[in-house]
C-alpha cells in the first residue's frame, strides 16, 4: 500500500523542516515496492518562497483529489494573520486524512484551523507560551520532543521533526524499519516523544551571574541545591534570579539543575561499572527511582538501558 504524504506549504515556511519528508523518500528505498508517495502542495501552486532564499515549486491544493493518509505541516513564518483558504484546506483535509502532523510552529496552524482544540500539542519551547495563549483550549507540553494524541502529531523545532517522521515510519512499517532508517540517517534512534527538549547544550546564558550559579550547580550535585542557595552564587535575590534565569535559560533552576544531574549521572553509567544506587546519591538524586524518573524526562530510557547500550557501542567496536 502506497500512503500519500502532503505536505502543505506557505510563504516564509521553514526550510529545515523538509528535513523530515527525506526520512518517507528513504524508506521508500529499501524495498522492491514504494511505500508513499509524497505531495508539495500549497494555496495557489507553483513556486513558493520558504527561508534561506529557497523556492521550492508545488501544485494546489485543489490538485489534491482524494484525501491523503497524512497531512504534515512544517513551522515557519505562521505568527501573522494566516489566509483562511489554507485554514479551511487544513481543516477540511484533515478531517478525511487517518493523521495529521505539525512540525515546530506549524502547531500555531494546526490550532488556527480548530483542529487541535481539548488535544496535548507541542512546539518549539520558545513558541509554546504564545500558542497557550493564543489557544487557551489546548494543552501545550512545552518540554517535548513530540507529542502524539490520537490521530495528531505535533512535534518541536527542526530536528525534532525527523523523530516525529521516524515515529510516523514505526507506526506504519514497524520498529526495524524505523530504526534502519535512522541507522542510514545518522540518527539518533529513538528520541521518544517523552524526551525532553532541553539539553544541558541549552544551558549558555548570556549574564556571567547566571553562569556563576550554573558552576557553582555543577560543583556541587550532591547538595540540594535550593532556589535561595543558586540565588545566592548568582549574587541576586530569589526573585530576581527566577525571573533572569528563566529569561535567559528558558526554563526553571529546578529543571536546570536536574539536567546537569543527568547529564552527570550518565557519563558514569556509561564510563563506570559503579551500581547505580551509588551514582544516583553521587549526583545528587538521592534514590535510584529518582533518577530513573528524571532519565525517563531526560532520554526516553531509564539508567540501566542507557547502560546496555554504551556497553553494547563498546563491544562492537
Amino acid at each position: 500500500m502506497i500512503r500519500d504524504i502532503a505536505f502543505v506549504v506557505f510563504p516564509g515556511f521553514q526550510l529545515a523542516d523538509l528535513a523530515a519528508l527525506n526520512v518517507f523518500a528513504l524508506a521508500n528505498e529499501r524495498d522492491d515496492a514504494p511505500h508513499y508517495r509524497l505531495r508539495m502542495l500549497s494555496r495557489q501552486g507553483g513556486p513558493v518562497p520558504g527561508s534561506a532564499g529557497v523556492t521550492i515549486l508545488t501544485d494546489p491544493f485543489a490538485a489534491l483529489a482524494t484525501a491523503p493518509d497524512t497531512l504534515l505541516v512544517p513551522g515557519g513564518d505562521v505568527l501573522g494573520r494566516q489566509p483562511p483558504a489554507l485554514l479551511d484546506f487544513l481543516a477540511a483535509t484533515s478531517h478525511a486524512a487517518r493523521r495529521t502532523a505539525s512540525i515546530c510552529s506549524g502547531a500555531f496552524l494546526l490550532a488556527a484551523a480548530g483542529l487541535a482544540d481539548g488535544r496535548g500539542v507541542t512546539t518549539h519551547w520558545r513558541l509554546a507560551p504564545e500558542l497557550q495563549r493564543r489557544h487557551p483550549a489546548l494543552r501545550v507540553l512545552p518540554d517535548r520532543i513530540f507529542v502524539r494524541d490520537g490521530t495528531l502529531w505535533t512535534s518541536a523545532g527542526m530536528t525534532a521533526g525527523v523523530d516525529l517522521a521516524l515515529a510516523l515510519v514505526e507506526d506504519d512499517l514497524g520498529g526495524e524499519a524505523a530504526r534502519a532508517l535512522a541507522r542510514q540517517m545518522v540518527a539518533v534512534y529513538r528520541r521518544s516523544g517523552g524526551q525532553s527538549q532541553f539539553s544541558t547544550a541549552d544551558l549558555a546564558p548570556a549574564s556571567g551571574r547566571i553562569q556563576d550559579a550554573l558552576a557553582y550547580a555543577r560543583r556541587n550535585l550532591c547538595r540540594p541545591l535550593a532556589l535561595d542557595e543558586l540565588a545566592d552564587a548568582a549574587r541576586l535575590s530569589r526573585r530576581q534570579f527566577s525571573r533572569s534565569f528563566r529569561a535567559e535559560t528558558g526554563q526553571t533552576p529546578a529543571r536546570a539543575v536536574e539536567q546537569l544531574r543527568v547529564q552527570a549521572a550518565r557519563e558514569l553509567i556509561e564510563g563506570t561499572c559503579r551500581p547505580i544506587d551509588e551514582i544516583a546519591h553521587a549526583s545528587g538524586f538521592g534514590d535510584p527511582e529518582r533518577m530513573r524518573r528524571a532519565f525517563l524526562r531526560a532520554f526516553g530510557h531509564p539508567p540501566q538501558a542507557i547502560r546496555r547500550q554504551a556497553r553494547a557501542g563498546q563491544a562492537s567496536t
